[in-house]
């Protein structure tokens, strides 16, 4: 702090007995501005062995702040006075230190304009002044026994060495706000240690200290240097299981947790698991605070290192009792103006147990986990926290014994329930029965839901016709619909929650054909062949009349007289399957004669047609004409 400079006055030497009838005169100049026992508006106080003297004041309402501040010595020079100029606006001043003598007693108050503004201070510079800071630690003792104490050293200010101060002192868990007082206040003649009592184990606590002169009870010195320190560790004083340890496992192995000791404080652990009288201990330092647990354990146990040697291990049975062993008809619901979640249960069979009820956000994963343990008796519990509206959270209630757990099934709680986010997707089924469309849809995501299912709403709109809905049951998710109009048709499904409605999600989009044009076609196709029957009966009738008819109507191979040669296959030539002759063997040997046949007349051209099936249906044989005779026998030699 930079001080104003000091411009000495020098004022008439006055003899002592008019300074001392003067110095009543000026209380009687200054009107009374403060109530009675309130601090007085200006305040003035050394600084260290060799710093300066600090004075500051309030404004005094209409009448403002002091243009100059006097100093009147009243133990080496009763005839000195000295004035300083305060800057405009500026609420203290600072004298140098050089400007003063040692363990003078000075008169100090304040003009503007020539006028006084309050009654003067009197300021003995041996005892007005703010000492130096205590030192405490850096050593500090824990008792041996419950309950915990703590003996914290510490050294006095360094100035001033010769004087007696009084000194108190504070402390505080760590990151908390309100500091308590450790004790009464302390002398620094004779000199002894602070102890702090009641502590707990495994915490951090931070202290602080000042100091003020004898004599002087409202002017603390500063405030000294925070000590933190950290009482010694202890296992965790409550252990809980993650996962789903009684049921069907999943990807995850369920996790051994613990709660973290508190902020600012580092404790390393050492687990065992064990199955009967076996027992493993995982190799060195387990950190905080989770631990994967083997599928063969049955119980576990969790220790601290360094932990004092009261301090118990802390056990939990890891055994799953039967079903059905457990609580049940468990029921999540928001407390109304809050953001907590209560939670009630019905106790299961057998003595009352101890209950845990944990929670965990959905989609949050194992080690973002809570919980919070019952005594026995205890049938619901308000769960601390700041709960989001919307948000699934799982919740689970188990009983636990020294036989151990009984977990009722998980149920899903909502502080408050909102309208859904989004719709279910759509998809087509194989039709059934045929023509009639089968669709189905999939779940809407939890986090999207918001809420606990009630219904679907399913709609349709084929073409130009306004949209039809209808309520579908939340356990049903594929339904068949015969009722729909052919042509383009849109589908979609909306969901509802306790709070409403959600928007409608994918539309799905289908074009189905008229399965009744057949029945219409088919009328049209019988009167056809009536017609053509008819027709045919009266050209049989009348042949003559309606040939030039049949031209028009009847095909071409109907009415030809002579068959069209291009639709015969007897261009064709005619192939047989011919045995394969036998290898030649011991066979007699034959002699054929050759004989001359009779000539025969050549085969008219129709004979040529002979072996197509066209010709044959509709031609006489050639033996009907008598074209071929009967075979000639072979002679044989």
């Amino acid at each position: 702090m930079r001080g104003a400079r000091v411009a000495p006055f020098w004022p008439r030497p006055l003899p002592r007995l008019r300074l001392l009838l003067l110095s009543p005169l000026l209380f009687a100049l200054f009107p009374p501005t403060r109530p009675q026992g309130s601090p007085a508006p200006l305040q003035c106080y050394g600084v260290g062995p060799l710093g300066n003297l600090n004075c500051s004041w309030e404004p005094l309402g209409d009448l403002g702040a002091p243009s100059t501040l006097h100093l009147q010595s009243q133990k080496y020079h009763s005839n000195k006075t000295q004035t300083v100029a305060v800057p405009a606006g500026q609420s203290w001043v600072a004298i140098p230190r050089e400007r003063l003598t040692v363990f003078d007693k000075l008169l100090v108050w304040g003009t503007k304009a020539g006028q006084p503004l309050w009654p003067p201070v009197f300021v003995n510079l041996e005892t007005r002044m703010k000492p130096n800071t205590p030192q405490l630690g850096p050593d500090v003792d824990f008792s041996e026994d419950d309950p915990l104490e703590a003996t914290i050293h510490w050294a006095p200010p360094t100035w001033p060495s010769h004087k007696v101060m009084i000194c108190e002192f504070y402390y505080r868990r760590c990151q908390e706000v309100t500091w308590t007082p450790l004790e009464s206040e302390v002398k620094t003649m004779p000199l002894a240690p602070v102890e702090v009592q009641d502590l707990e184990l495994a915490t951090a606590y931070e202290a602080r200290g000042r100091c003020r002169m004898e004599n002087e009870e409202d002017l603390w010195g500063e405030w000294s240097p925070i000590l933190s320190f950290q009482t010694p560790p202890s296992a965790p004083k409550d252990v809980w299981v993650s996962g789903n340890l009684c049921g069907t496992r999943g990807g995850q192995e369920p996790l051994l947790l613990w709660k973290a000791p508190g902020p600012c404080v580092q404790v390393s652990y050492r687990v065992w698991f064990g199955a009967g009288e076996q027992e493993v201990s995982p190799e060195g330092v387990v950190p905080c605070c989770n631990l994967s647990i083997p599928t063969w354990a049955e119980w576990a146990r969790v220790s601290a290192i360094n932990a004092t040697s009261w301090d118990p291990l802390t056990n939990l049975s890891l055994v799953c009792l039967a079903p059905g062993s457990g609580p049940h008809g468990v029921e999540v619901s928001g407390i109304a103006g809050g953001t907590e979640m209560l939670v009630t249960w019905q106790q299961g069979p057998g003595e009352s147990q101890e209950h845990v009820v944990d929670w965990a956000r959905d989609g949050d994963p194992l080690e973002e986990f809570n919980w919070i343990r019952l005594p026995p008796g205890n049938l619901s519990v308000v769960l601390p926290g700041n709960f989001e509206a919307g948000v699934p959270y799982r919740i689970t209630v188990t009983a636990v014994s020294a036989w151990g757990l009984a977990p009722a099934p998980p149920v899903w709680g909502f502080r408050e329930e909102l309208a859904p986010l989004a719709g279910p997707a759509l998809w087509r089924l194989q039709d059934v029965p045929p023509g009639t469309p089968a669709i189905a849809w999939g779940e809407v995501p939890r986090h999207q839901l918001r809420g606990h299912l009630t219904h679907y709403t399913l709609c349709a709109q084929s073409g130009t016709r306004p949209a039809a809905c209808k309520d579908v049951s939340g356990s049903i998710r594929n339904v068949t619909l015969p009722d729909l109009h052919w042509g383009p048709c849109e589908l979609w499904v909306m969901a509802s929650t306790m709070a409403g409605q959600g928007p409608p999600g994918p539309s799905l989009r289908l074009h189905l054909p008229d399965n009744t044009l057949r029945w219409k076609v088919l009328p049209g196709v019988l009167f056809l062949w009536g017609l053509l029957l008819i027709g045919c009966g009266l050209g049989l009738a009348t042949p003559g009349r309606c040939r030039h008819l049949w031209h028009k109507v009847l095909p071409l191979w109907v009415w030809e007289k002579v068959p069209d040669p291009a639709r015969s296959n007897s261009g064709q030539p005619h192939m047989e399957e011919v045995p394969q002759a036998q290898p030649i063997g011991d066979l007699p040997i034959l002699e054929v004669e050759e004989m001359e046949p009779p000539p025969v007349s050549e085969p008219s051209q129709a004979s040529t047609l002979l072996d197509s099936g066209y010709e044959k249906h509709f031609l006489p044989t050639p033996e009907e004409l008598g074209l071929l005779g009967p075979p000639r026998p072979q002679v044989l030699a």
